[in-house]
């Protein structure tokens, strides 16, 4: 059968969270036809969706304009009351389902990116042992664009990710909370060679460059546009993987600028030396986003011990 939201002229007499869900993916797409392809339907019938929601409302959600979606401020207004209780009631689902047989603590869900899970991230939980003992932590990593996604749809309920104004995640301050948890950088390093000096200058090294898909890229190319046009016909190899390119830097086959809190240890055992001045150093923040509004305890402990 099909579902009442779906036929031709339906009036909604309750709220259909899924509806929320389709508005939501609205706002993100920016386009009906993106929209719902990510919500599995077809266009037509996504656009049925949207007018029903609109007929629950009584009022415009959606402005319509050739070549362009937006949200009217009804219907910002509408997802900023809505997308709180959808998370809080999938969080309620999750603990019903977690079932007698699992841990009796609740559970601290965080997002962030591959390299900032194997350093900062990591040193941080390890300083939280204490306050998290009973809980359960799951950390899921991805690009810092699809983190902060499911932090707003509420699939995590913290977020771990860098922070430059040539790389921001754009998360509403109305809804979350941010505190800064360490300043990073990345410095230009190479192999050392036996005394611990640099085996090549910055002037002759290839590069070896970050896939447009990290965050650590985005960095690198707007200090690059800035200071060094010259290094692109110098990349020698493109990796989506921070580690792979500390590794090919060890073996000798380039520079990179990677994270301090990687490859501290490294020069300080001689392994890899710094090149150029400080000025080629990219400054950048390490931040914790969370929802504003009561979280569970495990939330609540993490943030609480977390960002003093």
């Amino acid at each position: 059968a099909t579902p009442p939201h779906d036929r031709p002229g339906a009036r909604l007499t309750s709220l259909d969270l899924k509806l929320v869900e389709d508005l939501q993916a609205l706002q993100r797409c920016g386009s009906v036809v993106r929209a719902a392809q990510e919500r599995h339907v077809t266009h037509p019938a996504f656009g049925r969706r949207i007018r029903s929601l609109e007929a629950w409302a009584g009022v415009p959600l959606v402005e319509r304009a050739r070549g362009r979606t937006a949200l009217t401020a009804a219907g910002t207004a509408l997802l900023e009351q809505a997308v709180p209780l959808l998370a809080a009631l999938q969080r309620q689902r999750q603990e019903w389902h977690a079932g007698p047989g699992r841990s009796a603590g609740h559970v601290l869900r965080l997002g962030t990116g591959r390299t900032l899970a194997r350093t900062l991230v990591a040193d941080w939980l390890a300083r939280l042992k204490g306050p998290l003992r009973g809980h359960r932590v799951e950390l899921r990593t991805a690009a810092m664009r699809e983190i902060a996604l499911a932090l707003e749809q509420g699939e995590v309920e913290m977020v771990c990710c860098y922070e430059h104004p040539a790389l921001s995640v754009g998360l509403s301050a109305q809804r979350f909370a941010h505190a800064t948890l360490a300043h990073d950088r990345l410095v230009p390093v190479v192999a050392a060679d036996g005394s611990g000096a640099p085996r090549m200058p910055l002037e002759k090294a290839p590069l070896i460059g970050y896939a447009p898909s990290l965050a650590l890229g985005a960095l690198l190319a707007d200090h690059l546009r800035r200071t060094h046009e010259d290094l692109g016909p110098r990349t020698a190899v493109v990796c989506d993987s921070a580690d792979a390119i500390q590794a090919l830097v060890l073996k000798g086959l380039g520079m990179a600028w990677l994270p301090w809190s990687m490859v501290a240890a490294d020069c300080r055992r001689g392994l890899l030396a710094r090149i150029g001045g400080r000025a080629e150093d990219v400054h950048f923040d390490v931040r914790l986003y969370r929802p504003r509004g009561r979280q569970n305890p495990a939330v609540e402990a993490a943030w609480s011990a977390g960002t003093r």
